[in-house]
């Protein structure tokens, strides 16, 4: 049998994945890259939040068998706790991984769970960034749901995208879409609702950091309010936290 050529670097190939899927749609660029070899193996991250269940669905139509690892950070709102185990039930989603914090770096950096009040993207890399580094080891790219409208570090997102100091292609099938798209494919698909949205929280992440918004405010404006911070320590370069749209 002939030897595979090998792939070219990863933002050559990230660069070719936009041209080809430019004007594709979201669930097509979803398909894509679960079986393109260009992108490779893939998981999908989900924070289980208020729009995650358009794209989870999206995923459980095209292939229930995706893993989709889940961050439990030991101090989501039990809300978030009891939609993730609903919707994953719902779903029929076949391998959910529940990832959590290392205990030995918690007993040593966090033992009271108060690094939040005085270092907040300490307590983001200790609680999401490490563990989902860990986690995302075994795969050549994971799947976000983030979205160009969800703020201006986003706007300019595209499909495809490297991750910053990895070799991992990260992929934004929804990254086009506005919030009435959401809105409207939930509604279509008849998908449950994150309970806290009905009390005004439009970006839900760790309960000490997460407040409702008001109308007319930016979707992660309750976000680690009154803090020069905007993304959740996900978003990390060899460590260091990236802001904007670096």
């Amino acid at each position: 049998m002939p030897l595979e050529a090998p792939l070219a670097p990863v933002a050559e190939r990230v660069a070719d994945l936009n041209r080809r899927y430019a004007h594709h749609s979201a669930s097509a660029v979803l398909e894509h890259a679960l079986s393109d070899p260009q992108v490779g193996s893939i998981a999908m991250v989900s924070s289980f939040g208020a729009e995650s269940v358009a794209l989870l669905h999206m995923v459980a139509v095209i292939d229930r068998s995706v893993p989709v690892l889940f961050l439990d950070t030991e101090m989501l709102f039990h809300e978030t706790l009891a939609y993730q185990r609903d919707v994953a039930e719902r779903l029929r989603l076949g391998d959910v991984r529940v990832i959590t914090p290392d205990r030995d770096a918690l007993f040593l950096n966090d033992p009271d769970a108060i690094l939040h009040r005085s270092d907040p993207d300490a307590c983001c890399a200790l609680r999401k960034t490490r563990p989902l580094l860990t986690a995302l080891a075994p795969f050549d790219g994971w799947i976000t749901g983030r979205k160009r409208y969800q703020g201006a570090t986003r706007a300019a997102l595209d499909f495809f995208e490297v991750e910053p100091g990895t070799e991992r292609i990260k992929v934004n099938p929804l990254a086009h879409w506005h919030r009435d798209d959401v809105q409207e494919y939930m509604i279509n698909n008849r998908l449950p609702r994150h309970p806290l949205v009905a009390q005004g929280f439009r970006s839900i992440g760790c309960a000490p950091c997460t407040a409702p918004v008001a109308q007319g405010e930016d979707d992660r404006a309750g976000r680690w309010r009154g803090r020069a911070k905007d993304e959740c320590g996900i978003h990390f370069v060899e460590g260091r936290l990236v802001r904007g749209a670096a």
